[in-house]
């Protein structure tokens, strides 16, 4: 040891080691108390100059707050440097979160609300830490002090486990900001408040935000990727803290918050509690009618009643999918409300003779069985726009949400003043939500007749724009050409948007068919978030959206996407999630996810494929090429399913039947149109890449089936390092 350091500090022992420095603990014979000793390696202070050392340590000796470790002392020693700080008895936050794994939401946010303030402090006396991360918070008796101010300034471009940038290393990979990653020297408080929601993300889940082999590919994953929702691994972290870490992490220092104080102040809002969402299911209104006609009509009523509710954002409303399959009321009031997650459930009747009509709605609360809310309308036919209307603000009332002003204009306007248009969309929609081919045409029919009657008729245009994207990018739906419907479905949904720009399903369908033909992403999911701004209860548009992310890959938003779709219409996606968990490899949660949407509906077809991809890919091969072979069975007219049977059966090394499903295909094929997507799934099984690449490429001229999804798709995962499955990415702007 020098003398410098030998005439007042008795070193005692080596305390920690890094890449940076190498720290003691010693005595401080002057005043007779222990201090910590950071002696920087050599290499480091070549590189930065004992001078800029000198500067950057003064300007942190000033620093004074109870969640800062002050500085002692400094100097030169054997050409090293050094300086001393208190010894802070207790652990550094990497050993707290190695022990634990996973903090407390409370603990987590309490020590970064404390390391804020510190950082806050520091940053008005023009000081920017640069390299916050678990090392560098000390805790003493559990109370978070950071170490470290103005040392990471200096940090060398020689050490292996540091970042090279401009000749500096200039922060920790896994916690610095991208505008610290791309080598801006002019770094401001901003960048801290990136690297301390990359703390506050680790100590929820165990890991930081992006992880590599190395230092290159973590900063590369924070310039290409979006961070991973953290709910994905922390199912109950409140979405507060969600949404905090969230935007303190964006990519863009502007779109952050600005301060670490502002950071910490939304934190804070977690502790006072989210009240629970309001909840309500709209059961559907029973026809009371003696014309067994009108039950169209009933049913309309049901759905204009949840599209209204759906546009209020402070409201979770269940969708039209999930409680049509109560029309009966057969499981108690109480069951329904539980298998659909609601608090509140409406329930009403329709009886209509001539112009006239009588509703009668009641809003229950189902925890106590009592009603909230009740009213009897007996009105003409024309009135039954501002019923519906009523209904919906009361229903809003009495749940205490509360309405934007857009939301309560929306809510009010009109869709149209003709009664007679009004009864054929109704039954556009009912033949429509059939999702048969025969359904569809007849849906496709009353909603030409509904603009027919009236031609600024907008939600008929949607109608229609869903019932050709139905056949555009559905799965079984034939009646023309999928480049054809697509032409006719955009057609549609602009025409409606020309009548009503603030129609969130006709934005939606835009959204839709910008990736699925046009493979224009970014468009794509403009639409969408317009859509949810305008319906932010629609499950369509969550689901929608969800296709979008999968099918770039981006597996936690595709994931939070569909269950937000799965938990606004539970039995229309009850198999969305499990897809998307098979496509993201995550097979043992996708098998249980799986199992539970069958458990739903044993013959679903969707739910049986899901679970018998999620078996085989688990190595259980017989029970998973069993499902498959039940969604087959069910669903005989599916080529889909038959194809991806047949893959099955290639991979698992059962040939015969393998090519016995291709020729069963390619029978159909000269029947009806069978789209080569599906076919390419076989020949992908077989191994015969090209001729699978052949059909691949011709889905993309037709735009046929799910040609939009072939990056995300496990089942096209061979192909993957093909130089011609490569182009074709490059072709649908996802190389």
């Amino acid at each position: 040891m020098s003398r410098v350091l030998a005439d007042r500090y008795v070193i005692e022992r080596e305390i920690a080691r890094g890449g940076m420095a190498t720290v003691y603990l010693a005595n401080d014979r002057r005043y007779d108390r222990t201090v910590a000793i950071k002696i920087l390696h050599p290499e480091l202070v070549a590189a930065i100059g004992p001078g800029r050392f000198s500067r950057e340590i003064e300007v942190a000796a000033h620093l004074s707050h109870p969640h800062i470790v002050s500085l002692y002392d400094s100097g030169e020693t054997d050409g090293s440097l050094f300086y001393v700080m208190p010894y802070i008895q207790g652990e550094s936050l990497r050993q707290k979160i190695e022990r634990e794994k996973q903090l407390s939401v409370d603990d987590a946010v309490e020590i970064t609300r404390q390391t804020a303030s510190a950082l806050d402090y520091a940053h008005a006396r023009q000081l920017v830490h640069r390299d916050i991360k678990p090392e560098n918070i000390l805790l003493h008796e559990g109370i978070p002090m950071v170490t470290d101010f103005g040392i990471a300034l200096t940090r060398s471009s020689s050490l292996d486990d540091r970042l090279t940038i401009v000749g500096h290393t200039l922060g920790t990979p896994h916690y610095m900001s991208p505008e610290q990653a791309s080598g801006d020297v002019d770094l401001d408080a901003r960048s801290d408040v990136y690297s301390l929601a990359c703390v506050l993300f680790e100590m929820l889940t165990g890991a930081p935000p992006f992880t590599g082999p190395n230092a290159q590919a973590v900063i590369a994953r924070r310039f290409t990727d979006t961070a991973p929702l953290i709910r994905r691994y922390r199912p109950n972290v409140p979405e507060r803290i969600e949404l905090a870490i969230r935007k303190a992490l964006a990519r863009n220092p502007a779109d952050r918050y600005q301060t670490c104080g502002a950071f910490a102040e939304a934190l804070a809002r977690h502790l006072e509690r989210e009240a629970p969402t309001p909840s309500v299911a709209v059961l559907p209104f029973l026809n009371l009618s003696s014309d067994s006609e009108n039950e169209f009509f009933a049913d309309g009523i049901t759905e204009d009643v949840i599209a209204q509710l759906s546009k209020i954002r402070s409201l979770k409303v269940i969708s039209r999918a999930s409680v049509m399959r109560y029309k009966r009321r057969e499981p108690s009031l109480q069951e329904i409300a539980a298998t659909l997650g609601v608090g509140t459930l409406l329930d009403g009747s329709v009886r209509r003779a001539g112009n006239q009509v009588r509703i009668v709605a009641q809003l229950v609360d189902v925890a106590d069985d009592q009603p909230l809310w009740s009213e009897t309308y007996d009105r003409n036919l024309t009135d039954i726009f501002a019923i519906q209307t009523d209904v919906a603000l009361e229903i809003a009332a009495a749940l205490e949400a509360e309405l934007s002003p857009a939301e309560r204009r929306r809510i009010h306007r009109e869709p149209t003043d003709s009664l007679q248009a009004y009864q054929a969309y109704l039954q556009g929609r009912f033949w429509y939500g059939r999702y048969t081919n025969d359904g569809i045409k007849k849906g496709l029919s009353y909603f030409n007749q509904a603009i027919s009657v009236d031609p600024e008729y907008a939600l008929a245009y949607v109608g229609i724009g869903m019932a050709y994207a139905e056949m555009a990018v559905g799965q079984d739906v034939n009646e023309i050409r999928p480049e054809e419907a697509h032409r006719r479905a955009r057609e549609a949904v602009e025409t409606a948007l020309r009548i009503d720009p603030e129609l969130g399903e006709a934005h939606s369908m835009l959204g839709l068919l910008s990736f699925t033909h046009d493979f224009d992403w970014v468009r794509a999911e403009s639409e969408f978030k317009l859509a949810l701004e305008l319906s932010p209860g629609s499950a369509d548009i969550y689901d929608h959206y969800g296709w979008l992310c999968g099918s770039m890959e981006r597996w936690d938003e595709a994931l939070a996407l569909v269950k937000r779709a799965e938990e606004l219409d539970p039995l229309m996606h009850r198999s969305d999630v499990a897809s998307t968990l098979v496509r993201a490899g995550r097979y043992e949660e996708a098998l249980e996810s799986a199992k539970h949407a069958v458990s739903f509906d044993p013959q679903h077809g969707r739910s049986n494929s899901t679970l018998g991809w999620a078996l085989i890919k688990l190595g259980r091969i017989d029970e998973g090429l069993a499902s498959l072979e039940r969604a087959v069975a069910a669903n005989p007219d599916s080529t889909m399913y038959l194809a991806q049977l047949g893959q099955a059966y290639a991979i698992t090394g059962d040939t015969t039947r393998a090519r016995e499903a291709l020729r069963v295909l390619e029978e159909k094929a000269t029947q009806r149109y069978v789209s080569p997507y599906h076919l390419a799934y076989v020949y992908t099984g077989l191994g015969d890449a090209d001729r699978a690449i052949d059909l691949l490429e011709r889905a993309y001229a037709e735009r046929a089936g799910s040609v939009y999804g072939i990056k995300g798709s496990f089942l096209f995962a061979p192909l993957r390092s093909h130089p011609r499955f490569q182009a074709l990415l490059a072709k649908i702007n996802l190389a």
